[in-house]
Formats: C-alpha cells, structure tokens, sequence
C-alpha cells in the first residue's frame, strides 16, 4: 500500500499549531487542533494600481509605447502642444529628445521605448520614427486623422479609425509605407487597442456618443464582440488579442478598469485617479502595465499596474494587549515587539509591555506617563521613547531608554513635540515632524545618537500623525500625515537631506509604520474614516495589499513587509488592545477534515 512518505520523501511531522520551516504543499499533523494540515501561497484575486513616478511635463493627449519598467511617453497638450519625449525605467521619467512636430496624438502610437512609432494627430498625417535616440521623419499616412495605434515596434504598426470627423479607415506600416486594409465596423475616434497588425481588439472611443464597442482583428478584417461594460473614450488600452486591459476615459472621467480574456470583458480595481485622454505603454499585459498623464486638467500621475495572480500577504490576529489603549508608541519585531505609552480610555499612561509572538506581558511603566509619543528600537529588550504629550496635555521632549528591565530617563529632545514619527534604534534614531507649543505643526527632524539629539535637514512636507521607518538615523522613511489636510506624501532620508518620492496611494494621517527605507509597511489610519488599508513600500513605489481585519487609527507597527505587527488604536473610541500579525508572501494554511 502506498504511503504519504513514500510518495513525497518525508513523514508526516507533528506539531502543536503551525509547523516551524512547512513549505508548500507539505502535510502536518497540528496536535493542539487534532487534525492534519497543510497550506500553499495566498495570491491576489484581483490586480492593483500602485503609484509610479511623475511625468516631468503634465500633459493629455499624449502617445506611448513599451512596458512597465521601460516605457515612452511624447507628444500631447498642455495646452500648446507638445513634442517632449520622456523615457521611464520603472521608478522615473526622463526628458529625452522631442517630436520634430508638437501635436496631439490621442495614442496614435506604436512600439517599444527604443523603437517606436508616432503617427497622425489633428488634421495631419505625419509620421516619425523613433531609434531610441530621436525621432525621424518617415513615410506619411494615407489619411490625416487622430488614429488609433498598435505595433511591436516602429517596422509593424496598425492605424485604427479615427476623426474628427470620425472615420472608419485602418492603415498597415511595414516599415517603409502605409497600405489601406480593412476597415472597422464602426468609426470613432479616441478609441484605445490592444495586440498586434495580425491579431488585436479596439475598443471604446466616441462615434458619437461614447462607445463600449469591441472588435476584433485577425489580420484581414474586423468582427464585432462583446461591448465593455463601461463605454468611454480617450481611454487606455493594452495587452494581447486575448488578454487586455482598458482603463480610465470619459465622459465623465473614469477610473474604470477592466480585463478582456478573449471572450468578454470583467471589471476589476480602479485607477487611484480617474482621467481620460492618458497613455499607456502600449506593450504591457493583463499582469504588468502602466497608466500616465491625461486630462483635464492636465495630469503627470503615473500608475502601475500589478495583476492577479501575485504574492498577497495575510493579517491574522494576535494576543490582545493588556492595556487596551491607542495614541502609544512601539518598538521591536513581529515575535520581540514593546508597546509603551498612550492613553487608555483615557488616562494617558505608562503601562509597557513585551510580545513574544504570541502574547503581551506587563513590564515596568515609563517614567512619564504620555500619548502622542513616538517610539524607535530594533527588539523589545532595546527601545526609545521620546517626545509626546503627559498630563495635563503639553508638549514635551523628554526622551526614555527601555533595556529589557526598565526605563531611564536620557537628554530631551531640542524641541517639546507631541505626535512626531520615530525610525531606528535606541542608540541612533530619528524624531520626524510633529506639533510643538506656539509653533504648531513643524518640519524639524533631530537625530540621536545614542547621548543626545541634535537637529538636521528637515522634511520638505511639514505635518503631523506621521509615519516612519528605518534602521538607524542615516537611513529612514517617512510618510502620510496631516498638513493639513491629510497627505500620502512620502520622503526618504540619506543622513543629510530628505528626498521627496512616491507617494501612497490613499492619503492618510495616524497610520502605523513599519520596516526599513526600501521596504516599508503602512496600515491603517485616518482618510478621514477609519481604514483598514494596507501598502507595501519597495523601495520605489506604494502598492496595495491585504486590508486589516479591523479599520483602525492612531495604532502603532513592528517588524518587517515580511513579518509584521500592529497592535493599538481605535475605531473610533473606545481604545482597543487588538493585535494583529501580517506574513508576506501569505500562505493559506488548509484544514483536512475526516469524518
């Protein structure tokens, strides 16, 4: 008789709860729930937009062409037209060299960020070619007309509709000239497309009115499919014959986005902001694609696309702090966190206490009872806490070192400040932001290094209920906030100065921070409701992932975007002691049940 171990190479090990090292698929026996288990990756149902780097000139109207991580935008409005080229390398656009003629385009474009294809705009039918250095004039289209475009590169390319007025014409490049070929069964302009000069859909557009019609070409002509479900022009299109996506467009602006499997079109998660007349890298896919500038009025924001499919990283819940509270501060890891300080329903406390990854535990309070307080430390036998509001409710800078027995009372901050961000260590950390008496909110950042803090370059974006996170006070992150009004503003910080780069996706103020300078986790806060949001920080740009079971604010974070925790807060009053654990990449663990 054939058995587990002689199928898979290993018995089937017992443990009481998860089994310490399982992998994918492996079987466990967990004693504590008398049953067998096993678990495998938890992956998103639906993809997302996260925030990509600015355009350096705003602008709707514009053409693109290639990938997520190697795209080209040029032409458009402002207005006047434009000819600027910029090139993108996954995080930031680059001025690179203009169009001969400035027009807008309307995504009448082809190709890849090194060889691509502008064609057409308002009344002409001007052709350019582009080699990956500048653009070259090149053989002009039959027919002058904002067109629709397509094409792998600048040698293959098709030229779909078009107007004003609206026409139905279809042109083919071969590299040398343009040929008439089929017509579609319904002209339009401002319509988007996907695929290739041998196999492609368009979709949309305005005939008019706005349009959901889809149609799809095989190389010699055109056959009508299923609508989108949302019609709309000036929208952005890209993928395959078979698997494409649509977003954004108007009238009015949408951030609509939808997925095409060859058959029908489904919708799935919005743009983060709703525009028309943008662009895409018109070779990207249903799991990778970029979204940028558009209109009105005119936009730089650039979104990334993730599909389905992906990594998802799952909360799950934790011991509950003894002392239910919020507005507190936090140190430590996901199994040796510290949480200390805020206020309990009220009052404002002292109370401290150390996870283990399963529970808290009650150790010596602060010396200062406070809220509003930030906090730094890399476990929870090495902590820092400083700045915050005691009672009666005034600022102060006093500054509090934790060495896993108790707290001692060190130099104060330069500046008294409640409801700053903290990042690093008890030996090297830094107090970001904040409000301070007579002045309110404040810019000041102060390093400490270990004796005593001394003030540095401050933040670009002045605000308050911030959140940050770094290893020591060379390296941090900061983000969210309120200015007001709330920010998704997001810095990074190299020693000496603060450099401003992507933002979140959904602004925020009073969210929990976690993590390093490249690789941050932001949850919860206030939009202003409570929310249960959760981003991942890689270094370049914000993405969402799994929300928290419990929306919440003023809660504080530990741990790593693989290992995490969050414990505090409210939703709204009373304070809670809700803790809760994220794991990424997310497994699902699987109960086998036997009857």
């Amino acid at each position: 008789m054939s058995t587990y171990k002689k199928e898979f190479g290993t018995g089937v090990q017992n443990a009481a709860g998860t089994l310490s090292g399982v992998v994918e698929g492996q079987l466990w026996y967990d004693s504590t729930a008398a049953s067998f288990k096993y678990q495998y990756p938890n992956v998103t149902t639906a993809g997302a937009w996260s925030t990509g780097g600015n355009l350096n000139t705003a602008r709707y109207g514009l053409g693109g062409s290639g990938t997520q991580t190697a795209a080209l935008a040029f032409a458009g409005d402002i207005p006047p037209p434009l000819g600027n080229t910029e090139s993108y390398n996954g995080s930031s656009w680059t001025e690179v060299n203009d169009l001969n003629t400035a027009r807008l385009l309307y995504n009448g474009n082809a190709g890849t960020q090194t060889s691509a294809l502008a064609f057409g705009g308002a009344a002409t039918n001007i052709n350019e070619s582009w080699n990956g250095t500048s653009w070259t004039e090149v053989a002009d289209m039959n027919v002058s007309k904002h067109r629709t475009g397509i094409g792998v590169d600048n040698t293959v390319a098709l030229a779909i509709s078009g107007g004003s007025p609206q026409i139905a014409n279809v042109e083919s490049w071969n590299g040398t000239s343009w040929t008439e070929v089929n017509d579609v069964n319904t002209a339009r302009v401002q319509a988007a497309a996907a695929g290739t000069n041998t196999g492609a859909i368009t979709f949309g557009g305005s005939i008019p009115p706005t349009t959901a019609v889809t149609e799809s070409w095989n190389g010699t002509s055109w056959t009508e499919v299923n609508d989108l479900n949302t019609g709309r022009y000036g929208l952005g299109g890209a993928g395959t014959q078979t698997l494409a996506l649509a977003f954004g467009g108007g009238f009015p602006d949408k951030a609509n986005t939808e997925e095409w499997n060859g058959t029908s079109w489904s919708e799935t998660t919005d743009l983060s902001t709703a525009r028309r007349s943008l662009a895409s890298a018109l070779n990207g896919t249903v799991s990778s694609s970029l979204a940028f500038g558009g209109g009105p009025p005119v936009q730089s924001a650039t979104e990334e696309w993730t599909g389905a499919g992906q990594p998802l990283g799952a909360w799950s819940t934790g011991g509950s702090l003894n002392t239910a509270r919020d507005t507190l501060a936090g140190a430590g890891t996901q199994t040796a966190a510290l949480a200390f300080g805020g206020n309990s329903n009220p009052p404002k406390t002292g109370a401290t206490e150390s996870y283990d990854g399963t529970t808290w535990t009650e150790l010596n309070d602060l010396n200062t009872a406070r809220s509003l307080l930030a906090g730094a430390g890399a476990t929870n036998t090495a902590a820092l806490a400083f700045g915050g509001s005691p009672p009666p409710g005034a600022q102060t800078g006093e500054t509090e070192s934790w060495n896993g027995t108790s707290w001692t009372e060190l130099n104060d901050l330069n500046s008294a400040r409640q409801q700053l961000g903290g990042a690093g260590t008890n030996t090297s950390a830094l107090g970001i932001g904040g409000n301070e008496p007579g002045t309110g909110i404040t810019p000041k950042v102060e390093s400490w290094n270990g004796t005593s803090w001394t003030e540095v370059g401050d933040i670009n974006t002045q605000r308050y209920i911030l959140a940050a996170s770094g290893t020591d006070n060379t390296s941090a992150l900061a983000f969210g906030g309120d200015t007001p009004p709330n920010t998704g503003a997001t810095e990074s910080w190299n020693g000496s100065a603060w450099t401003e780069v992507n933002d979140l996706n959904t602004a925020r103020k009073n969210l929990a921070g976690s993590g390093t300078q490249t690789a941050a986790l932001a949850s919860g806060g206030e939009i202003p409701a409570n929310t249960a949001v959760t981003e991942v920080w890689n270094g370049t740009s914000w993405s969402e992932d799994s929300d928290l079971n419990s929306a919440r604010s003023s809660l504080r974070g530990a741990g790593t975007t693989s290992s995490g925790l969050v414990f505090g807060g409210n939703n709204p009053a009373p304070a809670t002691g809700a803790t809760e654990e994220w794991t990424k990449p997310g497994f699902v663990v699987q109960t086998i049940t036997t009857s």
